[in-house]
C-alpha cells in the first residue's frame, strides 16, 4: 500500500487524539493516564505552531491519517536550543507495516531541515519494536531511568535514544 506523507493541520486534530487516546489507554507508549480532550489538542497543536514544530501524518489514500511524528523542545534552556525530542504515534490496527519507519526518517528530515543537532527519543524500556525501529535508523542507547514512570500497576523504565545529526553547519551559543 502507498502511504502519503505531509503536513497534519487543525482538521486532523480529531484523529491525532484518537491515536494519542488509544496509546494511553492501552499502552505505556504515554505515561499519561486519562485521555485527552479537543480543549488539550487544540492547546498542542497552537504550541506546535507557536514553536514551528511540525506535525507530520501519514495519510491513506481515502485521506485517513494511519499515524504523526513531531517533535518539540527537549529541554527548555538556551544552551538546548539545537536538541529536540520527537514522538511517532501509529494507529493501533497500522502498526507493523513500516508506517514508524516512513514517519522517523521524516521527523528526521525535517529535524534537519531546522537545523537542530540533536533528535531525542524518549521511549518505554518494554517497548521493543520502538527501540529497534530507532535503532534501525542510527540511534543510539543513551540510558535508562529506572522507575520514571508509574502506570497499569507497575513501574516503568524511560530509556532514552539519540541521533546526532549533521547540522547546523554554523551553531551559535550564548544567544
Amino acid at each position: 500500500m502507498e502511504y502519503q506523507v505531509k503536513s497534519c493541520t487543525e482538521k486532523q486534530l480529531p484523529e491525532i487524539l484518537e491515536i494519542l487516546n488509544e496509546a494511553i489507554l492501552h499502552s505505556t507508549a504515554l505515561y499519561d493516564y486519562k485521555p485527552r480532550t479537543m480543549e488539550n489538542m487544540n492547546s498542542w497543536y497552537s504550541a506546535k505552531q507557536q514553536g514551528n514544530y511540525p506535525v507530520i501524518g501519514a495519510f491513506d489514500s481515502d485521506e485517513n491519517l494511519l499515524g504523526f511524528t513531531s517533535f518539540g523542545p527537549f529541554r527548555n534552556w538556551p544552551a538546548y536550543k539545537y536538541s529536540v525530542e520527537h514522538s511517532i504515534y501509529v494507529r493501533s490496527d497500522m502498526r507493523g507495516k513500516g508506517l514508524g519507519k516512513l514517519l522517523l526518517k521524516e521527523i528526521i528530515k525535517g529535524a534537519e531541515a531546522q537545523d537542530y543537532h540533536v533528535l531525542v527519543g524518549g521511549i518505554d524500556a518494554s517497548n521493543t519494536a520502538s527501540i529497534l525501529l530507532h535503532e534501525k535508523e542510527g540511534f543510539v542507547f543513551c540510558g535508562t531511568i529506572n522507575h520514571a514512570g508509574y502506570k497499569f500497576g507497575r513501574w516503568l523504565d524511560l530509556s532514552f535514544y539519540q541521533l546526532i545529526l549533521k547540522t547546523p553547519e554554523y551553531p551559535e551559543g550564548d544567544r
